[in-house]
């Protein structure tokens, strides 16, 4: 095995191919659309490889719009919750489909559009089926697609597609449940569209996830309306593909706690880890294990803190840790605090460990002016 500069993200190849023929098997029976969503992981060096098995990307803007048509070429899908007018026409120059979030927005910008740009707006179906409120788009107050109400009297004659995204890590149970609140609220509009975008939020690559139930779901909308349904996973593409590798830097005991100072950061490296917030798996971690630590990163911030993990065995200065399921938002919002490296990237082949990226100085400074 190579040796690894940590820290380091290293994504395995194979395991990424198992997700995408998951979903690609998905696409084969529905005969729906699948999109990677860009904003969970733009690795675009397999950008590729990803586009062998899905239509192409959905965009969060004009920089993953662009990202995608350049590395991908295939269908770039483009929503935000409102457009930046100086980019509006890049946007329209990298996009297939264009949703909109409003429709002032789309008034604002229609004229802008050309005839090959499928454009859709994003409905809010009203309908919460998770606890975490920072994720819910469906929450009161949510700034995040058109309520039913808002749509009566307006021309919807250039609409070509509803967008809704409900969802956070979960089954297919949940989009049944949400089915009935989109149905129950805007069918009157579908008989007219020609595709609807279910979003993202989708665990199928899950273990457990119940793929025969979204077949039944996305064929019955398809034959139901006579259109073509979309999907939209992130973290299903590359769902325990990828670690990030840390190494020990030192241990502080304070009170009876035994902090491992690591050389990853929660706050830089994988930060969903306190915004969310979560604790990761760690290889190798025994809860009953004998010697337990508290994994922390090199940062000043005294809340840089990943967690407590317990082991069999003592650990040392210079040793390897490694968390699982690190290749989902973690590359894309990391970031240089405390002047930071970045986590080099590496893709796991079979035993070759190719290093793909390197960050240094340079980064932390270009970041800056």
């Amino acid at each position: 095995m190579t040796a690894l500069k940590t820290p380091c993200y290293v994504v395995n190849k194979q395991r990424l191919i198992n997700n995408l023929e998951i979903l690609k098997s998905v696409k084969d029976r529905t005969g729906c659309k699948v999109l990677l969503a860009s904003k969970c992981f733009s690795m675009y060096s397999l950008y590729p490889l990803i586009g062998q098995y899905l239509d192409g990307v959905c965009a969060s803007g004009v920089n993953e719009a662009r990202l995608g048509r350049e590395e991908m070429d295939k269908e770039v899908h483009t929503f935000s919750p409102a457009f930046y007018p100086n980019e509006f026409d890049d946007i329209v120059r990298y996009s297939n489909d264009i949703v909109f979030n409003s429709y002032s927005q789309y008034e604002r910008y229609k004229d802008q559009l050309t005839p090959d740009i499928s454009v859709g707006l994003r409905v809010n179906p009203e309908c919460s089926t998770q606890d975490h409120g920072i994720y819910d788009p469906c929450a009161i107050g949510s700034r995040l697609g058109l309520l039913a109400k808002t749509l009566e009297g307006k021309d919807m004659s250039g609409i070509d597609g509803f967008h809704f995204h409900t969802l956070c890590e979960q089954g297919s149970e949940d989009l049944e449940t949400t089915l009935v609140a989109f149905e129950e609220k805007f069918a009157k509009y579908l008989p007219s569209l020609k595709w609807i975008n279910f979003g993202g939020g989708h665990h199928i690559t899950k273990p457990g996830y119940n793929i025969e139930l979204l077949i039944e779901l996305v064929n019955r909308i398809q034959d139901k309306y006579q259109v073509q349904v979309i999907l939209e996973p992130g973290e299903a593409v590359a769902l325990d593909a990828g670690e990030l590798y840390a190494s020990v830097l030192d241990f502080n005991e304070n009170h009876g706690v035994v902090n491992a100072i690591l050389d990853a950061s929660a706050a830089c490296h994988m930060p969903d880890v306190i915004e969310m917030p979560y604790r990761p798996r760690v290889v190798g971690e025994n809860p009953e294990g004998k010697y337990t630590y508290r994994f922390g990163g090199p940062t000043c911030l005294a809340g840089d803190v990943i967690g407590d993990y317990s082991f069999d065995k003592p650990l040392h200065i210079g040793e390897t840790v490694i968390f699982e399921d690190m290749a989902i938002y973690t590359m894309v919002k990391n970031n240089t605090f405390n002047g930071m490296n970045l986590p080099a990237i590496y893709i796991e082949d079979g035993e070759e460990f190719k290093l793909v990226k390197e960050f240094g100085y340079e980064d932390f400074k270009c970041r800056l002016s």
